[in-house]
């Protein structure tokens, strides 16, 4: 069980003097991952547009107007060049994501035959898709796939103000069901949408205190799209992201924090400062789904920079990791239990 951070002193990180708390960031970070190491993921979007549910900061619900193209479910092949691209320019992760609110029995086949071929190439497989049943669950594990993104979003208190359509209840639900299955999750919110910093501490709250933290935490800051409720919001300030990514990294030291959707209005020096807080994971790639990122070669020019190093990760890396795990288990589990003797009176 982890420990169960409580909301004021997840607050009292917060609202540590900046320096203080990015020094302790750095101080966690570095007592559980190498400082120069960030994972690098791309991420592909499968199926694009006519979303029914209501979030109102994604440009791919059908009920705003974005001049967004819907489009259908890719081909096998076509994701697979994808992914061969993605790894082609240093990426370890390639995650898939469909607009829906959940996958049909018909679209499984398909989506199988993505997580296998893309495993096959020896990257690490992601995939979110909106809310999973147990039974859709096990069958995406049985295929290979190694991460379940499901996010969040916000605070439970400040939910209901950003989707109608799903409840908090059915994401928790969700990502229980990708843990039951024996895959990884990946989980975590997006800041910017008009919250106060108390709908960031209880997001932070609710990742944090799951049985196991996500493995990985994605950390996004909103992408106002025209068309969308959320485009004329007030800009959040940078200094509050960073602090979130940090106090993220605090509360879950051995997570990969993922600076993620929002870093193409992002200056390197904010980047940067968010490396320092503890940020160690990131999306290569033009594109995060339907909005802008990075080029690859930027990134690749920023991490020379800096002096960071892509994470070297693949499933054959994993795999050894797991075997490794069980044999340990299995080393536990035969050991014979300890003798205890009482002291003569």
């Amino acid at each position: 069980m982890t420990t169960a951070w409580k909301r004021e002193q997840i607050q009292a990180l917060f609202e540590l003097p900046f320096n203080d708390l990015l020094f302790q960031a750095q101080t966690v970070h570095r007592a559980h991952f190498k400082p120069n190491e960030v994972q690098v993921s791309t991420l592909l979007s499968i199926k694009t547009g006519a979303c029914p549910e209501d979030c109102k900061y994604c440009p791919q619900s059908a009920r705003y107007d974005t001049g967004l193209e819907k489009e259908q479910l890719m081909e096998v092949q076509q994701v697979l060049k994808q992914a061969e691209r993605a790894k082609s320019t240093g990426a370890t992760r390639f995650c898939m994501g469909a607009a829906w609110r959940d996958p049909k029995d018909r679209d499984m086949p398909k989506l199988q035959a993505m997580i296998q071929g893309v495993r096959e190439l020896g990257l690490e497989t992601c995939m979110t898709l909106g809310m999973l049943n147990g039974e859709k669950a096990q069958a995406l594990a049985e295929a290979g796939l190694d991460y379940y993104n499901h996010n969040l979003d916000t605070s439970p208190e400040y939910y209901g103000d950003i989707i109608t359509t799903r409840t908090y209840a059915d994401r928790l639900n969700t990502i229980e069901n990708v843990r039951s299955a024996g895959m990884k999750v990946c989980s975590g919110g997006i800041v910017g949408m008009g919250e106060q910093a108390k709908d960031r501490v209880g997001l932070l709250q609710q990742l944090a205190n799951m049985e196991q933290p996500p493995e990985s935490v994605p950390i996004n800051m909103l992408v106002k799209v025209p068309g969308t409720p959320m485009a004329d919001l007030d800009d959040l300030d940078p200094f509050e992201f960073v602090r979130t990514i940090a106090v993220a990294r605090i509360l879950m030291p051995t997570s990969h924090v993922r600076l993620s959707a929002g870093r193409e209005a992002m200056s390197d020096e904010l980047q940067a400062l968010c490396f320092f807080a503890g940020a160690n994971s990131i999306f290569y790639g033009e594109k995060l789904l339907t909005t802008d990122n990075p080029e690859a070669e930027a990134d690749q020019q920023l991490f020379a920079r800096l002096g960071i190093v892509p994470e070297q990760r693949s499933v054959h890396q994993q795999q050894l990791e797991q075997e490794a795990t069980a044999v340990d288990q299995a080393h536990q589990a035969l050991a014979p239990e300890p003798l205890f003797y009482n002291a003569a009176p």
